[in-house]
């Protein structure tokens, strides 16, 4: 069976205390950083973040986190911008102006630090790893790279191009993001920094010719929209041995259920009937791990009406029958 992104995470993470944060920095961070003081002031989990001073006013952040969410609180610097890039899980923000953005795989986020100076991090699906691109447009207007420079690189224009960089963009994975950011998470350690340098100006070429206009973006919600999906998730999976239609949700928590089906997605990356499905075989796989119970009794206790239903569901996603991933646990227990 191959091992799952958040058991990968947790290995990774395995030396650092939970509720805490491990920040590490593998250049001198001085005063030419673009990097805020940020305090984190809130986790249900822990994570690592390693940053690298590619130029003055450009650091590069790879971040890895096992958490439901995370409180960041740090100075609101709107001259400050930030790409993100989600290599793997879910992650979202509750931004300023009440905006949501929830970036999947492969997904870009464009913000400044003004917009997520007091933001909520949630994680929906319990892990994230990704990489931040910050770079303060006051020092790179003094001081910019030669090859974006020679390509015309502006500071203000990328301001403006952005909007005042008042409001998250968030663009869809593709092939653009994918040739910037990729490369850069598995490398050893003695080619890290040559490739950021390489990377950032690859980046700065890219925000010169992006157009937003041109670009589908993500799209944004409203932070009680979002808020009220995730109340909706927690109702699902506290119940999974019942089943809902989309109606019946739809009634309950008063929201249309072309909205919730939309929202819901946007948030968890799934339609709701295939999110469900994940955390039932994902709760009938701890019940094999860790009771006696009958595979009668764990598959009514996720939900399924029949023993062969259940079966054939589990089998789909886990390629094992019931019975053979709980003796090969039993198995590695030994």
């Amino acid at each position: 069976m191959k091992e799952d992104y958040r058991t990968a995470l947790a290995k990774s993470l395995q030396e650092i205390p939970g509720g805490s944060f491990e920040i590490q920095c593998q250049n001198d961070l001085s005063a030419a950083s673009p990097l805020p003081v940020k305090q984190i002031t809130q986790t249900t989990g822990k994570g690592r973040i390693k940053s690298i001073l590619v130029y003055p006013g450009i650091a590069i952040s790879f971040h890895q986190y096992l958490a439901e969410e995370i409180s960041f609180h740090h100075p609101p610097a709107d001259h400050v911008l930030e790409i993100d890039h989600c290599r793997i899980g879910r992650v979202g923000w509750n931004m300023a102006d009440g905006a949501a953005v929830y970036l999947g795989s492969g997904d870009l986020c464009l913000h400044s630090l003004a917009s997520c100076a007091e933001s909520r991090m949630t994680l929906p699906l319990g892990y994230y790893e990704g990489i931040s691109v910050t770079m303060d447009l006051h020092l790179l207007a003094k001081e910019c790279p030669q090859i974006p420079k020679e390509a015309g690189f502006r500071a203000e224009a990328i301001y403006q191009k952005l909007g005042g960089a008042a409001q998250p963009f968030g663009i869809p994975a593709g092939p653009k993001s994918d040739a910037l950011f990729s490369v850069l998470y598995d490398l050893p350690p003695s080619l890290r920094l040559p490739y950021c340098k390489l990377k950032a100006q690859e980046i700065l070429l890219y925000l010169c010719q992006m157009d937003p206009k041109q670009e589908q973006g993500l799209s944004q919600y409203v932070s009680r929209q979002t808020e009220l999906i995730r109340d909706v998730r927690n109702f699902l999976v506290e119940h999974l041995d019942q089943r809902f239609t989309i109606e019946e949700l739809s009634r309950k928590y008063l929201i249309n259920t072309s909205t919730l089906k939309s929202v819901f997605k946007a948030v968890y990356g799934q339609p709701i009937a295939s999110y469900v499905k994940e955390c039932r075989i994902q709760q009938a796989m701890k019940l094999l791990r860790e009771t006696q119970d009958s595979i009668a009794e764990i598959a009514r206790k996720v939900g399924y009406e029949t023993q062969g239903k259940f079966t054939k569901a589990f089998k789909e996603s886990v390629q094992v029958l019931p019975t053979e991933y709980r003796r090969w646990c039993q198995k590695e227990s030994i």
